[in-house]
């Protein structure tokens, strides 16, 4: 049975949201966490059990991903620098 989360809090700038996009729940991985927010210093870590064909991507781009098969661990966080998106018009 696949859970569903369904966020209807607007986040606010010191706040991250995050998705697994394709949680495969098994024995072994024993996916608990398919998606939350993340606030301060708290971090999400991830390791890929997969062998082959992992990807990590952002924003619904899969063109701009990093390989995350086996092995890998990610550390995903809020940046203590920030950015602002300038746009032109």
């Amino acid at each position: 049975m696949w859970r569903v989360f369904l966020y209807l809090q607007l986040i606010t700038d010191n706040q991250l949201m995050f998705a697994i996009r394709e949680p495969f729940a098994s024995k072994r991985t024993q996916t608990g966490i398919v998606a939350g927010i993340l606030t301060g210093s708290s971090k999400l870590i991830i390791e890929s059990f997969m062998p082959n064909y992992g990807l990590i991507f952002y924003d619904g781009i899969e063109a701009d991903f990093i390989k995350f098969n086996a092995g890998c661990i990610a550390t995903i966080g809020i940046a203590k620098e920030k950015v602002k998106l300038v746009l032109p018009g």
